[in-house]
């Protein structure tokens, strides 16, 4: 049961959306079914997110059991919005609107268009907002008080040893093959052809609008941002720091409607019109163009990329100081290393790579550095790189020597697990709760009544 309190919210994103779009199918007669001060929790929430957890095939245990652990998650959740009342917890619109955008901007890359996921569930992404707006609006006051009750949590090493001891050994758990990987990049130069030819088009394309022409029928036809063309060119309200520094500087210039000239950024060439501003956010659209790489100049990359890689196997120059040396991506003031974007880490198991990088990095030996191969960077860009493969582990128990970082990462999750259950405990007892008695049976983790 504790693993489900640690949930920060029941209402998963996926969940939260269907909420918004359409009902799950069955029948609920509802009822409130607990109160916590103010906030009160219905029957059918606890059926909502039980459905939607079968379909999910996340329900492991009797239909009781998920039930009674999906009602103590939101007991949870109301307590925390109990505090965030007591403590006048606020939130602005502009966060609000930002973390709107942010989540229509997953649901619709889902989705593949927005037309396509507007069309599913017959509303407007303007009506799922609305929906939306009020449990977002919730769910930030709740994500702020729980951060509040863990910031503090840290574990010393003695700690970690501690916890680990504490593990019965035939309970110390498996931990899968892992591997941390290294590359060296040549992007194409591209040409002042290219670059010259891209601007034009965005000149003639400025031109147009300031004649009469639509920016937003100009975004969704010539756009290469595929997130935004879809919308326009909209980018959404976005915060100081989100964007580009160019693109950013230019952004919070403009007056609504005013046209910018051409602005270069690490993803190309963009023109951008102003929408609206709101103190440190501002919503603009744009049409974004990207130079092309010549034939020409990718072989030279990848021709550049092989007598690399000679001169490291021949032991010419050190991997290490090949990186620095000759790779062309910003991962070089990171020795290379790949950073797993799940855990903030380099380490990666099989199953979180790109199905590109793991065929090439399956095939060679800890140390060996792979032949050029073909990627495309953030911006879609290709490029060459060399893949390095610095360690590999074999599945294994857990051990101090091997796995230190991740036994630290159960044991703070332990400590903050413990500092949440005596919040709970403390909390609880201030507040007004009541639960219906058809969940007498339930063998709650933390003392609700």
């Amino acid at each position: 049961m504790r693993k489900a309190i640690l949930i920060i919210i029941p209402l998963l994103l996926f969940q939260l959306f269907e909420a918004a779009g359409q009902p799950l199918t069955g029948t609920v007669i509802d009822e409130v079914v607990a109160v916590v001060g103010k906030e009160y929790i219905l029957f059918s929430d606890i059926e909502q997110q039980y459905l939607q957890m079968k379909l999910q095939s996340q329900v492991h245990n009797s239909e009781e059991f998920t039930r009674c652990m999906i009602l103590e998650s939101m007991l949870f959740e109301k307590l925390l919005l109990h505090q965030a009342e007591i403590d006048s917890v606020e939130t602005t619109p502009e966060q609000v609107e930002s973390e709107l955008d942010r989540r229509m901007r997953y649901f619709i890359s889902q989705f593949g268009t927005q037309e396509k996921m507007e069309q599913f569930y017959d509303k407007t992404v303007n009506d799922f907002k609305n929906d939306l707006r009020e449990v977002i609006t919730k769910q930030i006051k709740i994500e702020k008080v729980q951060q509040s009750i863990t910031e503090n949590a840290a574990v010393s090493p003695a700690d970690v040893r501690k916890y680990f001891k504490s593990i019965p050994r035939d309970s110390i758990p498996l931990i899968p093959s892992i591997v941390e990987i290294s590359q060296i990049v040549k992007k194409p130069v591209i040409t002042p052809e290219e670059k010259f030819e891209v601007k034009e088009r965005l000149l003639g394309y400025r031109k147009r609008i300031i004649n009469g022409e639509s920016f937003e029928a100009l975004a969704r036809l010539y756009s290469e941002d595929p997130g935004s063309a879809r919308q326009g060119g909209d980018i959404g309200l976005r915060g100081r720091g989100e964007l580009y520094p160019e693109f950013e500087a230019v952004a919070f210039k403009l007056e609504p409607d005013e046209i910018s000239d051409i602005v270069e950024s690490e993803a190309g060439y963009h023109i951008i019109q102003g929408i609206e501003r709101r103190g440190d956010f501002v919503r603009v659209r744009h049409i974004l163009l990207k130079p092309k790489v010549s034939p020409f100049e990718m072989e030279k990359a990848r021709i550049y990329l092989d007598s690399v890689a000679q001169l490291i196997k021949h032991d010419s120059i050190s991997y290490d100081d090949a990186v620095i040396k000759f790779s062309t991506d910003p991962s070089r003031n990171n020795a290379g290393n790949l950073i797993n974007p799940n855990t903030g880490s380099i380490q990666w198991s099989p199953e979180e790579l790109d199905p590109k990088v793991f065929f090439v990095i399956d095939k060679l030996d800890v140390g060996v550095v792979s032949v050029p191969v073909i990627m495309q960077d953030e911006q879609g860009v290709e490029a060459y790189r060399l893949l390095y493969l610095r360690k590999r582990t074999q599945p294994h128990r857990a051990n101090l020597e091997e796995d230190y970082d991740q036994i630290q990462n159960w044991a703070l999750n332990k400590a903050k697990g413990e500092m949440v259950q005596k919040w709970i405990n403390n909390n609880a007892r201030k507040a007004y709760i009541r639960i219906d008695e058809k969940y007498s049976n339930c063998d709650f983790q933390n003392h609700w009544r």
